[in-house]
């Protein structure tokens, strides 16, 4: 281990020293455990950022077209209303259905 010495306005210094106190951790163990939730979602955004950079929106499309054109089974199924009204999913043009389907049909 390294020790690193840090300065810190009062008033952080102070909420960290009562969180860890509830939390039953030293001040030291929560700033290492926030600086590594902190680390790991800045990894991860630059990892997402790379796997973005790889993709193709050619195998993107190939893989959603052997998506079967089924609806989903009734406990999938978002509610009609209340909270969730924004995640609703959008309506399929019927059109837009039965191309999809005859391409799956074709496909064997």
């Amino acid at each position: 281990m390294s020790a690193l010495r840090l300065r810190f306005p009062n008033s952080l210094h102070e909420r960290a020293r009562e969180l860890a106190r509830r939390e039953g951790i030293s001040v030291s163990q929560l700033v290492a455990s926030a600086l590594g939730e902190k680390m790991s979602a800045l990894l991860t955004e630059e990892y997402l950022a790379a796997r973005a950079r790889r993709g193709k929106r050619s195998r993107f499309l190939a893989a959603l077209g052997q998506v079967p054109a089924i609806e989903p089974e009734p406990k999938d199924r978002l509610p009609e209303e209340g909270p969730n009204q924004r995640l609703r999913p959008a309506r399929v043009r019927p059109r837009a259905t039965a191309r999809r389907t005859a391409r799956m049909r074709s496909r064997g």
